[in-house]
């Protein structure tokens, strides 16, 4: 689980999206948003104005604003300090409102940050929420070079030494995108979904043996590096003897799958040894897999051929 996330973390990461005003409550800005100790049960965080289960995140658009406007000036000014003595983290002021004139100075007096964005209460929320699912998914760490193969996540794994940067560099010379190389960080943002990304401290970089460091970014471009992507497919290389190679499933090849969060994340095994083009082994990989997804498969195909020749026989 990551480090405490901030109301300025949030500001940062969400200011252009959203369009946000920072009003008020500017001392609020070091209130901790989501830590380790966040309930991941719901993983409710944003919400409209709520009295009984109060958000870390209110809320407030036209029809709170219309509600708080509606009620006479005690029960008003209850209602405003009941917001603010729940303690909410942020309170968000959407739909271009203006909210109440005191809500400003009171957001100042209980430092609690108070922001303003002109787009739909749906939509701060869904972006809201979705920063905050981030957060809470489950993560992991895996050894090896994740990219971007003909469109597809493909994660290289395979034991050390074994190839996998210096395949990987000569794939993004055929115009392929690195992700992260050595500890790519994935996260499950669906039930059936594994996102990956590179940590910060690694980005751009890839670690050739006999090269050192490269900047793929500075090499090749921008092209040449993709933010994030999902993983689709595992092409696991392993080193073998022609003896090996040749004791392999001509047919159907080594197709398995692999754990990864509790998402079943399909995984092909290539072998590696002298005068084998692995860059094309890898990209015919992910076409067949592509074929695959679509209901074609060749092994099955080839097979009914047989069966008919012989019948037709």
């Amino acid at each position: 689980m990551p480090h405490s996330i901030r109301v300025r973390d949030l500001y940062e990461a969400l200011r252009e999206r959203l369009r946000l005003t920072w009003i008020a409550g500017e001392s609020g800005a070091d209130n901790t948003l989501l830590s380790p100790d966040t309930d991941a049960s719901t993983g409710i965080i944003a919400g409209p104005l709520n009295y009984i289960h109060p958000n870390r995140v209110q809320v407030i658009g036209p029809a709170e604003e219309n509600y708080i406007d509606g009620l006479r000036s005690p029960n008003r000014q209850q209602a405003l300090q009941t917001l603010f003595a729940e303690q909410p983290a942020l309170v968000v002021l959407v739909n271009g409102v203006k909210g109440p004139p005191e809500l400003p100075g009171m957001a100042n007096q209980a430092g609690v940050a108070l922001m303003q964005s002109p787009l739909p209460d749906a939509q701060v929320l869904d972006n809201l929420q979705y920063y905050a699912s981030l957060f809470l998914s489950e993560k992991t760490t895996l050894h090896g070079v994740f990219l971007e193969v003909l469109g597809m996540g493909v994660l290289l794994t395979g034991d050390p030494a074994v190839g996998k940067s210096e395949l990987a560099l000569d794939l993004i010379t055929r115009g392929n995108r690195l992700v992260a190389d050595d500890a790519p960080e994935f996260t499950r943002i669906a039930p059936d979904i594994v996102s990956g990304t590179c940590p910060p401290l690694l980005r751009e970089f890839l670690e050739v043996r006999g090269l050192g460091i490269l900047n793929i970014r500075a090499m090749f471009g921008d092209s040449s590096m993709k933010r994030q992507k999902y993983l689709r497919l595992i092409v696991h290389l392993m080193r073998m003897s022609a003896e090996q190679i040749s004791s392999m499933d001509r047919l159907s090849g080594t197709h398995t799958s692999r754990d990864v969060l509790g998402v079943s994340i399909p995984q092909v095994t290539v072998p590696v040894a002298p005068g084998r083009n692995l860059s094309v082994l890898v990209e015919s990989a992910v076409r067949n897999h592509l074929l695959r997804l679509k209901g074609y498969d060749a092994t099955e195909v080839l097979i009914e051929r047989q069966q008919q020749a012989i019948l037709d026989q």
